[in-house]
């Protein structure tokens, strides 16, 4: 660590236990004030130590109250009050963003939502692609069907599931073409990704697309990626975040390795990925010889 980043570590920390014992977001100015740094150095220190604002982490902070009180089984408006929105129009304002629906469907499994989804093979198993209305919600790998259709019943329970032919559903389709062309599986262009409805909080989304920046047949360490983001001691809060997606393959969580150089977990098979990695290596070294 920086002298600099050291000098600022105490304010900083100061500043993040301010927002979360805050019911209302502080404002930047009232924060700047207690860490004894201008609005705009704060600002930047705060995004770079944590991976974004201020405003941002405490609201990011009250949806991750608000979807584990939702969870519980709280009902939503007791939900929204205990997590500091103050009104129901506040949560809906973000709720693309982060939760992925309506806190109401989020609440219940799912329930009112509609999923289509498509099973394919691949040379890593059975892919299954699934998307609501809004845009693709899971992608994940596994042995069979069966095992994939459990596990999308069991993260939305109560949503109305149903699987379409492959070949069926624009969407659906162009993700498996993405995925199949980008990996070598086909030597079609791959098309444009579809619109993403998943849940996740800002931080969540800045580790997601620093992993679609690195090139395949390439990894980087829990550190060094936290490195480049700017926040050297959170390698935890990357693993975390590489754990919690939901989007295999089109969020290259599997080039995250540990320190050591060993593979580390996946969340869809070490195996998986070991043979996932060989094959981005081999692929890329194909493409230099050509």
């Amino acid at each position: 660590m920086s002298n600099s980043s050291a000098t600022l570590e105490a304010p900083l920390e100061h500043v993040r236990a301010l927002i979360e014992r805050a019911t209302e977001a502080p404002s930047l100015n009232a924060l700047a004030a207690a860490a004894k740094l201008s609005p705009t150095r704060l600002q930047r220190a705060f995004r770079q130590r944590y991976g974004m604002s201020p405003a941002e982490y405490h609201r990011a902070r009250r949806f991750g109250q608000f979807k584990t009180a939702l969870r519980k089984g709280s009902p939503v408006a007791d939900a929204v009050y205990d997590a500091g929105f103050g009104s129901g129009s506040r949560v809906y304002e973000h709720t693309n963003r982060l939760l992925g629906m309506t806190p109401a469907s989020y609440r219940a499994g799912g329930e009112g939502a509609s999923i289509r989804y498509t099973t394919t093979s691949t040379p890593l198993g059975q892919l299954l692609v699934a998307a609501t209305a809004k845009g693709i919600c899971a992608v994940t790998l596994g042995a069979n069907d069966e095992e994939l259709e459990q596990r999308l019943a069991s993260e939305f329970p109560h949503a109305e599931r149903e699987r379409v032919d492959n070949g069926r559903e624009e969407w659906l389709d162009a993700v498996i073409a993405r995925i199949a062309s980008e990996l070598g599986w086909s030597d079609k262009a791959a098309p444009e990704l579809p619109p993403l409805d998943i849940a996740a909080t800002a931080f969540q989304w800045r580790v997601w697309e620093a992993l679609t920046r690195i090139p395949a047949g390439t990894t980087k360490s829990y550190g060094e990626l936290a490195a480049e983001l700017g926040q050297p001691g959170a390698a935890r809060a990357i693993g975390r975040a590489c754990g919690s997606n939901r989007l295999a393959l089109i969020v290259p969580c599997h080039r995250i390795i540990r320190e050591d150089g060993s593979l580390g977990g996946w969340r869809w098979g070490v195996e998986r990925k070991r043979v996932l990695l060989e094959r981005e290596l081999h692929n890329g070294d194909r493409s230099q010889k050509t």
